[in-house]
């Protein structure tokens, strides 16, 4: 087996391949193998169990996927890297890489079809840019797996584990923390990468649960009233709402002060059960409800 933690020897690979990093796709291959380990046997790399790779890259932490899943598939966007894949992990009879766009994917069919009576996990070493719509496609999906084991920026990784309802909050918060529940497992530095990244990054996990849907009365109204909510974070919720979903102001007031919420709040400042209680009193007044 390859070793694609060897500098020299991924050097050799790339060049005899012709590839050059795409800045576009925010390409930075893992190279660290403590990282690659720790997030294989963290991020549910079983027998018995399957494993969704988002971005093999040239397939540094597929070799530890494969190593210890019953089945793992790997999707790569990045047609040049299919090549590079068939020799470095070409030989795993339980791979199947598949070329195209997770955003693209209807992710319970793609279950379905690679992964059929089988627990699942997904793993990925993200590119930054996108880390935001992958996970919300992902966790929006309706698809049922275990966990979400991602290496992200930093920042992001704050973001992701930070409470709703303070500073650090935003949408992808109040959507990490609405289908499960997201720890920091352990911070990586800009050395695991070639090239090395200009930030360091962390491994955090998603574990889904489904806490909220029962007390959500609709929950593309609540995802909806976050999302605008959010796009005008600096105003206050009332100036925010009305603004963005048309509600009369004296609506959004009345229903804060049922909350007991001071009608200067901003989005930022709710937990979780105040947003979704909020949600809940707007999608039941008389306006239209097609948001």
């Amino acid at each position: 087996m390859m070793n694609l933690t060897d500098i020299a020897t991924v050097k050799l690979l790339l060049e005899r391949h012709g590839f050059h990093f795409s800045k576009k796709l925010g390409q930075n291959f893992l190279i660290n193998p403590t990282v690659c380990l720790r997030i294989a046997e963290m991020g549910g790399a079983a027998p018995g169990h399957g494993i969704l790779e988002i971005g093999p890259g040239i397939g540094t932490l597929t070799q530890q996927l494969a190593m210890r899943a019953d089945r793992v598939t790997a999707i790569e966007l990045d047609q040049r890297l299919l090549p590079i894949l068939q020799e470095t992990v070409g030989s795993f009879d339980n791979l199947h890489v598949l070329h195209g766009d997770i955003l693209q994917y209807q992710i319970p069919e793609l279950f379905e079809q690679e992964f059929p009576n089988m627990p699942v996990s997904i793993c990925a070493n993200l590119p930054y840019y996108i880390t935001t719509p992958i996970l919300i496609h992902l966790l929006e999906s309706g698809a049922a797996f275990e966990s979400i084991t991602v290496m992200v920026q930093k920042e992001v990784a704050e973001k992701l584990c930070a409470d709703v309802g303070t500073r650090q909050s935003g949408v992808i918060t109040v959507a990490v923390h609405y289908h499960g529940t997201v720890k920091l497992l352990f911070p990586v530095s800009r050395g695991s990468f070639l090239p090395p990244p200009n930030v360091d990054s962390a491994v955090i996990q998603i574990r889904t649960e489904k806490k909220y849907d029962a007390l959500t009365k609709n929950q593309p109204h609540f995802f909806a009233m976050v999302r605008n909510g959010f796009s005008q974070r600096r105003k206050t919720l009332v100036n925010a709402l009305s603004a963005t979903m048309g509600y009369p102001k004296p609506i959004l007031i009345e229903a804060l002060q049922k909350l007991g919420v001071s009608e200067t709040i901003r989005i930022e400042k709710l937990p979780m059960e105040t947003l979704i209680a909020l949600s809940n009193l707007l999608f039941e007044m008389p306006l239209d409800k097609n948001l």
